[in-house]
């Protein structure tokens, strides 16, 4: 078990600039985590970041950073659709991994991770780390209690918008921050489901567990978009609203759409027979779980400063991403305690065949029945 692990970022575009960089630098975290290398393909950003952060290797090229970045693990923040491939040239490199969400785009890619990983004893870590976050323990426990009797049906999901179009951090004339939004729009790996509803669907399932079968429709709505001043075809689905399946008459209405939302932000709404648990809130009156009240009170103009997760204190409460520093920071007391992280590469699989079987009904008309499972 190393003292400090070295680290290498896979990707140097907003969620790294806005992030895992400015988190991983403090001065804090040195003593745990160093931040040993950078790569990104577009000439200069990984040179720049380094700079900025004080980085000792800047690479054009992945294979590079392997081979050369003296780094024990790595935290891919590249396009969701380049995941699999670093991933698995990362663990055959024998290299640890955290997987910005999502981890893959299909149930087959992310077994063929998961085996690796374990045939060579390596760690994985995955986004969206849901299960860490004291308000979904919360909920899971009020449901198991029956505080709003029998679950009857679930809602949550999450839209697009132009959100990476108007990203602050994609408006400026440096490398650093013109970054391109385009692949959001494109195959493999965009669209809302797996950039957005990946995140409602780990609350989801980290409180009613593992889903049974699934039926959708999904199309393209918006075909085409615009960033500063040229035009994307887009043809990742973007309209996609999904019914899955826990057995027994419970049903969960799940979107990822172009635009608007049923509910609060990417939280889950709970009907039961009893009441319900809609965003942080039962039956109207605020949920009390651990932080609340702290982070409640560290508010600007009504937005959450921080959330209350185990590493994110001190200077990192005022840093974008703090969720994603934590998902990290998983990995890394695994590698450097051996204390697994509850955000498991099996659950992060599981989110993926709901979304994989959620195209796949859209595609044929026909109810999927899900493949996978995780320990809950």
């Amino acid at each position: 078990m190393p003292e400090v692990v070295r680290l290498g970022v896979v990707g140097a575009g907003s969620i790294s600039v806005r992030g895992i960089l400015p988190h991983l630098s403090q001065d804090d975290v040195k003593d745990r985590v160093v931040l040993n290398a950078v790569c990104d393909p577009v000439p200069g950003r990984a040179a720049a970041a380094a700079e900025r952060f004080g980085i000792k290797h800047a690479f054009t090229d992945f294979d590079e950073l392997l081979a050369k970045g003296e780094v024990d693990a790595v935290t891919i923040a590249s396009p969701i659709g380049l995941h699999y491939e670093q991933g698995m040239k990362a663990l055959r490199a024998g290299k640890h991994v955290h997987f910005n969400k999502t981890m893959t785009t299909t149930v087959a890619e992310a077994t063929e991770i998961i085996d690796l990983a374990a045939a060579k004893g390596l760690r994985l870590t995955a986004c969206p780390g849901q299960a860490l976050r004291p308000h979904i323990q919360k909920i899971r426990q009020l449901v198991a209690d029956g505080a709003i009797g029998k679950v009857v049906w679930t809602a949550c999901g999450a839209a697009f918008g132009t959100y990476h179009e108007n990203e602050g951090v994609r408006q400026g004339d440096d490398v650093l921050t013109n970054t391109n939004p385009a692949w959001y729009w494109r195959k493999p790996g965009g669209g809302p489901l797996y950039d957005m509803t990946v995140y409602a669907l780990h609350s989801l399932t980290s409180v009613l567990g593992p889903a049974k079968r699934v039926t959708a429709m999904s199309g393209v709505r918006i075909k085409e978009r615009e960033f500063r001043g040229e035009k994307y075809v887009c043809d990742a689905d973007d309209n996609t609203i999904m019914v899955l399946d826990y057995g027994d008459s419970l049903f969960s209405l799940v979107y990822g759409v172009a635009a608007g939302r049923l509910t609060e932000g990417f939280e889950v709404s709970y009907f039961g027979t009893k009441g319900s648990i809609v965003g942080t809130k039962l039956n109207d009156e605020p949920i009390d779980y651990p932080g609340r009240v702290e982070a409640e009170a560290a508010r600007v103009g009504g937005k959450r400063l921080f959330q209350p997760l185990p590493h994110v204190v001190g200077p990192h409460r005022e840093i974008q991403e703090a969720h994603v520093y934590e998902d990290i920071m998983q990995l890394v007391d695994w590698l450097r305690e051996g204390k697994p992280s509850p955000s498991t590469a099996e659950h992060a699989r599981h989110v993926i065949d709901i979304i994989e079987s959620a195209y796949r009904a859209a595609e044929t008309g026909q109810t999927q029945t899900l493949t996978t499972t995780f320990a809950w």
